[in-house]
């Protein structure tokens, strides 16, 4: 029979730390923590497995889940000495969730579990607390109307405030046990209005609910949600840790928190953490009290304070990571809830792996592969420029650093709606699970109330956001949509700026600056993925400016630029224009050669101002090859639409007046309608451009070397490689080619110099793919284009198949959608197919890919497993690049040291 469940406690668990498919992050994280001693509550881990078979079930638990569990339970209550529901010894438990990767309170928890009326009055007198009690049992009600019976925490919080008010108290902890019993009446009316049932009594009864609740949180919307964001396989399921009670609400002498062994902020090593005495552990992190410095609890219980410090520390050198762990003190003993790997932002990461290395904890290796390639876009983020005035009006916690501007807006709602338009700060009390989408566009997150370890706090780290957490001084009306602080009214679509990193609070529209990647702990990291990676990393850049940002973050040169951007400038349009204007089919031998001086006149206005766009990104990446291609975007781009011209022409006629523009409009709509095309991606652009007015290629060939040649006489290195677009046949390249060679020998003897060049092709037709045997023999080197290539494998387009791409990735009939994800087996295919053929003609023919999935970490693992040479990306995921590149590496080294030894063996 299948194992489904696992025990741990008495200091030995049937699992193991490295057991997180099977236990999840936290379950594997108290197993682990058990087997070394460490003052663990005993417990039981039900597996992923189990949540898999019970959503294969119709959502029920099979009976091999129950039976195990059942076991396990009896085993638990041997172990204690105490019975769930006993009339004389009661067990309480309580039910967590722990997927595989950490999910910070996307998924559910339940406290206190075995509470009923009989049990609190048990619980009451052995304690001699009945306050205690009845909070347990209240916070119990609570939590199991809220995540098994689905009744919304407001119902709740409604009757608990109603009962502050009428006692005139501002605090939970002012309460009696007398009051939280008028509050537990309240919960259980709210139970039987909504459900139509009474609480359920029977503690066996209230554990399997629970335990269902949780596998279901697997999928709600929030868990859903971060999952898609944080690219987390759907069919992991979670485990469920059913463990014993130890109560952190006993009095003054108990407490509970959270922390992190060093900063997951900034990635300092200090003991970073918060905690709340006389609290459970959902106070601290759900933001209801705000909590006290970790560093405080050394003045109020100093040997717990020792004891907590040297256990974690043992923890991270355990695990050799830092480390995200939860603690209970009941009446002055210390016990350790939770241990995991603590999420960090993105400069945080870095240092922290940086500085691992460092302490001799680990290989440089092994902290390349610590960093997510996607948090060093955080790291390039904008920060304040402090240089310009900034109006502080308050100060919160420096929950997540960056800077944050955008327009206030009160509800995850209102955040994705305005988010369409402006940036958005999303202002609340405090932060829930339900608010991922809304945090998920938002640019920042302002809190009014939680700490540093809040629900808030916690998610925005993990995101790279900005948020400045329990600002106490501001007072959000999300009712009103006011946020008031002082004397400031704050209201909805007003613009707020934030400084996550210091907790400031300002107000308006502050101005922002990048950071200097280029030195510190980034600098040191980025060498060590330099001296790792195997494939070279360029940019996609189409002006100077754009080419000295790419340089600045490590491009080794320009992988694509697009020479159809510079067209459209205003002082240049006109001129494309009317070469346009002038590309015509006719059989009069007359007629062609006088539409061809006309095109031939309107691309010497343009050849000065290519020439002029040449030597600016020559000069910028000075020594480094700069990728051309020549016009590949179909004419009708550069021209008015249809309709447009047709209502002008109309609204013209109608006036009644002759105009010269109107005959201008009538020609033009001519030469629109000439030019269109059913589908025009597969029409007449790319190299058929080229071939069919072969001016074209002609001027822009001339334009680069003239650049390259003016460049060469100052002293520039300049390396340029043109690239014939949307070439499927070699007789296309080599007629274009034959153009390019021309030109540039015509140049050189003109200029009295002569610049390295190649010529190569973007291979963006399966039939490109299918071919490149034969078009290695004229290629000096291929680009994938995968963009286009995607599409045509596909048959899709990429302008009009969001809908589809979004039906297909939630029923998961593709994995992602296939232009932000290259796609591995067919797309991914052609790409090696077409680079191992060239080869065979070309053995040195150098290969790179140069479309969007140039950036994206998964992609470039197929890059690199196709024997690419380099990918190249847009100039600020330069970095993401090269760190994806180098954990390709490495993963493909370990893969082959595997291979290695299993043949060995």
């Amino acid at each position: 029979m299948e194992k489904y469940v696992y025990f741990f406690g008495n200091s030995k668990a049937d699992g193991h730390g490295t057991m997180k498919d099977v236990l999840g992050g936290k379950g594997a994280g108290l197993a682990e923590m058990t087997n070394a001693g460490l003052p663990v509550p005993p417990g039981f881990t039900i597996a992923t497995s189990a949540c898999r078979a019970y959503f294969e079930n119709d959502n029920r638990l099979p009976q091999a889940v129950t039976s195990q569990a059942d076991e396990a339970l009896e085993r638990l209550e041997a172990l204690l000495e105490q019975k769930l529901g006993d009339s004389q010894n009661p067990l309480l438990v309580s039910v967590r969730s722990g997927a595989k990767f950490s999910m910070p309170g996307m998924m559910d928890t339940i406290l206190n579990l075995g509470m009923n009326d009989e049990v609190v009055e048990i619980f009451a007198r052995k304690t001699g607390n009945p306050r205690f009690a009845y909070d347990s049992y209240r916070r119990f009600i609570q939590m199991f109307g809220n995540v098994v019976l689905d009744i919304s925490k407001d119902q709740f919080e409604h009757i608990l405030d109603r009962q502050k008010k009428k006692r005139r108290f501002t605090l939970d902890t002012q309460l009696s046990a007398d009051d939280f019993k008028q509050v537990i009446s309240g919960y259980k009316q709210v139970i039987r209005k909504v459900t139509g049932k009474d609480f359920p009594q029977d503690p066996r009864v209230q554990l399997q609910m629970a335990i269902e609740a949780v596998f279901r949180s697997w999928n709600n919307p929030r868990a859903i949600t971060y999952r898609r964001m944080n690219k987390i396989p759907d069919d992991l399921g979670t485990a469920v840790n059913v463990q014993t009670m130890v109560f952190g609400n006993m009095g003054e002498t108990s407490g509970t928190g959270v922390g992190f062994t060093r900063d997951p902020a900034t990635g300092e090593k200090q003991f970073y953490g918060e905690f709340l005495m006389n609290a459970q552990g959902e106070d601290v992190v759900a933001g209801i009290r705000t909590p006290v410095p970790i560093t405080e609890l050394h003045e109020i219980m100093p040997e717990v304070y020792t004891q907590l410090r040297e256990i974690t520390s043992r923890l991270e050198h355990h695990y050799k990571d830092v480390q995200d762990f939860e603690f209970t003190i009941q009446e002055g003993k210390l016990y350790m809830l939770q241990t995991r790997t603590g999420k960090r932002t993105g400069k945080a990461a870095v240092k922290i792996a940086v500085d691992l290395v460092e302490e001799g904890i680990i290989t440089a290796e092994e902290a390349l592969m610590r960093v997510e390639p996607e948090q060093l876009n955080q790291l390039l983020h904008p920060i304040l420029d402090e240089s310009k005035p900034l109006k502080v009006i308050a100060k919160g916690l420096p929950a997540s650093p960056g800077a944050a501007v955008g327009r206030v807006v009160f509800t995850a709602e209102d955040a994705v709606e305005k988010g369409k338009s402006d940036p958005v700060i999303l202002v609340r009390a405090e932060t829930v699970p339900d608010d991922i989408h809304g945090m998920e566009v938002a640019a920042g997150i302002l809190t009014s109330r939680g700490g540093m370890t809040s629900h808030a706090a916690v998610v925005t780290r993990g995101m790279g956001k900005c948020c400045v957490a329990g600002c106490g001084s501001a007072e959000v009306d999300a009712r009103r949509k006011v946020l008031r602080i002082g004397s400031i009214v704050i209201k909805e679509g007003d613009w707020l700026s934030l400084d996550g990193s210091t907790g400031r609070v300002i107000l308006g529209k502050a101005e922002t600056s990048l950071p200097d990647p280029g030195s510190g702990d980034f600098a040191t990291f980025m060498k060590w993925a330099d001296e790792v990676r195997q494939l070279g990393v360029r940019a996609n850049a189409d002006i100077p400016r754009d080419a000295l940002v790419a340089r600045r973050f490590g491009a080794e040169g320009i992988g694509l630029c697009r020479t159809e951007h510079m067209f459209f400038a205003s002082d240049r349009l006109p001129h494309v224009q009317r070469m346009i204007m002038a590309c015509k089919d006719t059989t009069d031998a007359k007629e062609a050669a006088r539409y061809a001086k006309e095109r031939r006149a309107a691309l010497a206005k343009l050849l000065p101002m290519q020439r002029k766009d040449f030597y600016g990104l020559f000069k910028a990446m000075d020594g480094l090859s700069v990728t051309i291609r020549t016009l590949d975007p179909p004419l009708h781009e550069f021209l008015p639409k249809r309709e447009e011209l047709m209502v002008q022409i109309a609204t013209l006629e109608a006036k009644g007046k002759k105009s010269p523009k109107l005959g201008q409009l009538k020609k033009m709509l001519a030469v629109v309608e000439g030019l269109h095309e059913f589908n025009p991606m597969l029409g007449l652009r790319g190299c058929r451009l080229g071939i069919m007015y072969p001016e074209i290629t002609e001027m822009q060939a001339r334009a680069i070397f003239e650049a390259a040649a003016d460049c060469k006489k100052r002293g520039i290195e300049a390396k340029p490689e043109v690239m014939i677009p949307l070439v499927g046949e070699v007789k296309e390249l080599a007629l274009q080619k034959e153009i390019v060679d021309r030109v540039a020998q015509e140049v050189f003897k003109k200029k009295g110099v002569e610049v390295e060049y190649l010529v190569g092709t973007m291979i963006e037709l399966p039939a490109a793919a299918l071919s490149a045997e034969e078009i290695a023999q004229e290629a000096e080197f291929f680009s994938f284009g995968t963009n286009d290539l995607t599409q045509t494998t596909f048959g899709l387009s990429r302008d009009d198949c969001g809908k589809i791409i979004n039906s297909y990735v939630k029923q998961k009939i593709w994995p992602a959608d296939p232009f932000a994800v290259l796609d591995p087996k067919r797309v991914g295919r052609l790409v090696k197919l077409g680079t191992s053929e060239g080869r065979k003609s070309r053995a040195n023919l150098k290969v790179g890919i140069c479309g969007e999935h140039g950036g994206d970490p998964a992609s470039i693992a197929v890059c690199a497993e196709a024997g690419l040479n380099y990918v190249s990306c847009s100039p600020y995921r330069v970095p993401i690049a090269r760190l994806a590149a180098a954990q390709a590496a490495l993963q493909r080294a370990k893969e082959r040291s595997a291979e290695e030894a299993y043949t060995t063996a």
